[in-house]
């Protein structure tokens, strides 16, 4: 199978592709039946394949295109380069506080961020090598086109490769809206926008989500001119509206336009110029832009599989279809990650993976609707969520008490300069049960962590209250928020009480 293109044609991304899909692979010949085969080397199936690997099992993974998948050829690795890049210029800027000159974005080297980005990309790109998977951990790895060929048979080029089991995790793909021109006139995705090398002067990014405001904040901040269209009245729609509120005043802030309650209705070429025309607040406008960038979701990975033939149901939307154990139609086959999961991040692959080597190989015990599932969108500041919101909450019918701190009370916030936050924390109504917290601050994606265990482990808000934080820390909003609630509970009787109790220790 001839090697996939990745542009630009430079020594970083030739390395990458030595890992990642290596020209001179040459594919196994097949060793008698597998105990597994895994169709797809992203997060899910690498996870799977080597945890299997490691527990004895003969193991066969098949990749057409690059090892390592959406996360680190195209989405989490890159992109969170190109933020780190992009905050070190917005943390540039703020260096007039104290009296250094701030950058002019004339001085940006946008080609060297994009270069920092690919080299960081190889580099971290061995461990999800084919050579790796092979002599490291005793994997069969197979890179070609996999298509089912009945209910126990795959086929990889010539080769075919019987298994007992086997597990779908070929991923998903980014997903364009049928809007009128947008096709001629060209666009990127998260699949084509790290192949750029010089700085669009005008970026149009169409999809306010997690996506789409990321790489709008850091496009930003290293130098474009940056429009950001969606047909919702706010950013982040998914998200607590109090987290997103403070997101988008951010953006606001640092240039951004937003377009939001915005329908897109056409794109036109214009000479060298991109024009999107839109509809807002029954005005019809336009926008001229250079480059433009899709962020709308995505679509999963199921054609030419053969899903058929192995008697796997599956929709063109919504993916295979699976039970709570990761479990296909075909007894004989599971599936994780997102190809059929609502959860598209990279951590819940992981965590699907898990859970499929232990159903499958053992007993299927293990249930998807059991992991407490925490993420992060990594805007700056950050927005993590665990559990439930407000909105879920209330939809539910679940009663709750929310304890908020601003991060402007928290004093290491203060001194960091990154007052822009909240810490929320969500218990059942009249309880210490924690049943689900948001985030806003520099580094919220690391202290979510502290919430997800808390959760996990049915520990109560009380509990962290007497968790030792390290002052000072921004993560001492939790702590706040847990003596919040302590003081709650503290009834004017128990008060009272107290109070007798010490005037006689006196």
């Amino acid at each position: 199978m001839k090697a996939p293109e990745i542009l630009p044609h430079d020594e970083h991304n030739q390395r990458l592709l030595s890992y990642v899909h290596p020209a001179d692979w040459v594919n196994p010949q097949p060793r008698g039946r597998y105990n597994l085969v895994v169709l797809g080397a992203g997060t899910a199936g690498l996870v799977t394949a080597a945890l299997a690997a490691g527990l004895g099992a003969r193991v066969a993974l098949v990749e057409r295109h690059l090892m390592g998948g959406d996360c680190l050829n195209v989405g989490c690795v890159p992109s969170k380069a190109l933020i780190r890049a992009s905050r070190f210029v917005a943390e540039a800027r703020r260096a007039e506080e104290i009296g250094l000159p701030a950058p002019r974005d004339a001085e940006i080297d946008f080609g060297a961020a994009m270069e920092r980005m690919r080299r960081i990309r190889a580099q971290i790109a061995r461990e999800d090598s084919a050579s790796r998977y092979r002599d490291d951990l005793g994997v069969d790895v197979y890179l070609g086109a996999a298509r089912f060929l009945d209910a126990e048979t795959v086929a990889v080029e010539d080769r075919r490769l019987g298994f007992r089991k086997a597990v779908i995790a070929t991923g998903a793909r980014a997903a364009a809206p049928p809007i009128e021109g947008l096709a001629d006139a060209g666009y990127r995705t998260n699949e084509t926008i790290f192949e750029l090398t010089s700085r669009p002067r005008r970026l149009g990014v169409i999809g306010a989500g997690p996506i789409g405001c990321e790489l709008a904040q850091a496009f930003r901040r290293l130098g474009c001119e940056v429009v950001l269209l969606d047909h919702a009245p706010r950013i982040l729609p998914r998200e607590d509206a109090d987290a997103a509120a403070i997101v988008e005043a951010v953006l606001r802030r640092e240039g951004i336009r937003l377009a939001l309650g915005a329908t897109l209705e056409k794109v036109e070429r214009r000479g060298a110029e991109k024009i999107l025309r839109f509809a807002q607040a029954g005005a019809g406008l336009e926008v001229a832009v250079d480059e433009i960038l899709v962020g709308v979701g995505r679509a999963p990975n199921v054609e030419g599989l053969g899903l058929e033939a192995a008697g796997v149901d599956f929709d063109a939307r919504r993916g295979v279809r699976v039970d709570d154990h990761l479990r296909t139609t075909n007894r004989r086959i599971y599936a994780a990650g997102d190809v059929c999961m609502d959860w598209k991040f990279t951590h819940a692959a992981d965590a699907a993976a898990k859970l499929v080597v232990q159903n499958a190989l053992f007993l299927p015990t293990k249930r998807l609707s059991s992991l407490v599932m925490p993420w992060c969108t990594y805007t700056d500041p950050e927005v993590a969520h665990v559990g439930l919101s407000e909105a879920e909450a209330a939809a539910r019918g679940t009663a709750i008490d929310t304890w908020r701190v601003p991060l402007h009370e928290v004093n290491r916030a203060v001194t960091d300069g990154e007052e822009d936050g909240l810490v929320k924390i969500h218990v059942a109504r009249g309880r210490d049960r924690i049943v689900g917290a948001t985030i806003v601050a520099a580094h919220a994606g690391e202290m979510i962590g502290e919430l997800t265990l808390a959760i996990g482990a049915k520990l109560g808000l009380g509990a962290l209250l007497g968790v030792i934080h390290p002052y000072p820390t921004q993560a001492e909003g939790i702590k706040r928020a847990a003596a919040a609630h302590a003081r709650s509970r503290l009834t004017p009787r128990l008060a009272r009480l107290l109070s007798g109790w010490m005037a006689l220790r006196r």
